[in-house]
């Protein structure tokens, strides 16, 4: 479960089992959208390990570039969201192509391209 309580400053801090995530509303951290897109961003790079780790090769030297593009009537949600690869020489092509196949099924990905099956409900609760 994710749980936070609020105050008044320009913080949030989401707990998760031993983990804090924080974010800011002042721009001293990322805010939950950038952090979004962050996960995006670590996805790719969660599923390009895991793609060289099957593949017998090391990841290292590999870049992830990520860059939402949005749409003029609203800057908040992207249209696009672009994953720019760049590869180091010990990496052949028919690799690159399977790391490049892999980061297409980044779980992140997959959860806001299909996320429209998602039943979000916001409901009260008394304390306890």
């Amino acid at each position: 479960m994710y749980q936070l309580t609020l105050d008044d400053s320009n913080q949030i801090h989401v707990h998760y089992r031993k983990h804090v995530i924080s974010y800011g509303l002042d721009g001293s951290l990322p805010n939950p959208l950038e952090a979004t897109y962050a996960a995006l961003a670590g996805c790719a790079g969660v599923y390009s390990r895991k793609a060289c780790k099957a593949l017998g090769i090391s990841a290292d030297g590999i870049e992830i570039n990520c860059k939402p593009v949005v749409s003029s009537g609203n800057t908040l949600i992207p249209r696009r969201f672009v994953t720019e690869v760049s590869f180091p020489e010990h990496i052949n092509a028919e690799a690159r192509e399977k790391i490049l196949e892999e980061v297409n099924h980044c779980a992140v990905k997959q959860l806001i391209h299909d996320g429209a099956s998602i039943e979000f409900i916001s409901n009260e609760v008394s304390p306890a």
